[in-house]
């Protein structure tokens, strides 16, 4: 099933040299990223400790113009919508604040955070890991800008693309043609297509990106992908293939 939601490319940072995280930024914006995924992890909904909003305030000031798709990797995802706000771009509509929906739910604080994030001028992202069910987003949907599904456990390295989620973004971009699906997990170009023929059309992707030996052929190559098997383009019709300078 094909539909008209532009697909994008969106690196994520866990992969970089954490410690130049603006130029690490910069190079895969040279090399045709359209956004940047920023994966916040507290040590509690996931192992790992990451970064916090304060990093992305301050990577805010060295991309002014870039959107931002903040995937909170925490347990409270409410205490954190408003210090994440701070980092708004020179425009509107640039942060995306990400939750996930197992963070909230089971404290019946679901609501609760969509409308925070709202009230805080963010565009409403929700993520389901692999074992929550579909239908647990669904009836969030209509309210988000953005539905992230998880193609690997969060938080845990090493994990191979989960292809039977495919069935979760089939069952969203049914329900709502319009809306923004993301896929984050073990998604690079040998995996894509899959993702891309699903019906998702915004494409994470770390190691795929900073890991690649040429950034710009993996950026343009998932790119294509979306076109073609999610858009219906023809070849003739598809961005053009891209190769580091």
């Amino acid at each position: 099933m094909h539909h008209c939601c532009e697909g994008k490319i969106g690196p994520s940072v866990l992969d970089c040299d954490m410690a130049a995280l603006a130029d690490e930024v910069k190079r895969v914006l040279d090399a045709g990223a359209d956004y940047i995924h920023l994966d916040v992890m507290d040590g509690h909904f996931v192992p790992k400790i990451s970064f916090g909003p304060y990093v992305i305030e301050c990577l805010r000031r060295h991309v002014p113009d870039i959107a931002f798709d903040c995937h909170m990797m925490t347990s409270e995802p409410e205490k954190w919508v408003e210090e994440t706000a701070k980092a708004q771009g020179v425009t509107g509509g640039l942060l995306t604040y990400t939750f996930h929906l197992e963070a909230t739910e089971p404290r019946g604080k679901t609501q609760e955070v969509i409308d925070a994030i709202k009230a805080n001028d963010m565009k409403v992202g929700l993520s389901i890991s692999p074992a929550t069910p579909v239908e647990q987003l669904l009836k969030y949907a209509d309210q988000l800008d953005l539905a992230l599904i998880m193609t690997v456990i969060p938080g845990k390295g090493g994990q191979s693309f989960m292809e039977d989620m495919m069935e979760k973004v089939k069952a969203v971009r049914k329900a709502y043609p319009d809306l923004d699906i993301e896929v984050d997990g073990g998604v690079k170009p040998a995996t894509v297509d899959k993702a891309a023929a699903a019906g998702a059309n915004l494409i994470v992707s770390g190691s795929g990106v900073y890991k690649a030996k040429d950034m710009a052929e993996s950026i343009s190559t998932m790119r294509r992908s979306v076109e073609k098997l999610g858009n219906g383009k023809a070849e003739n019709e598809l961005s053009p293939l891209q190769h580091d300078h």
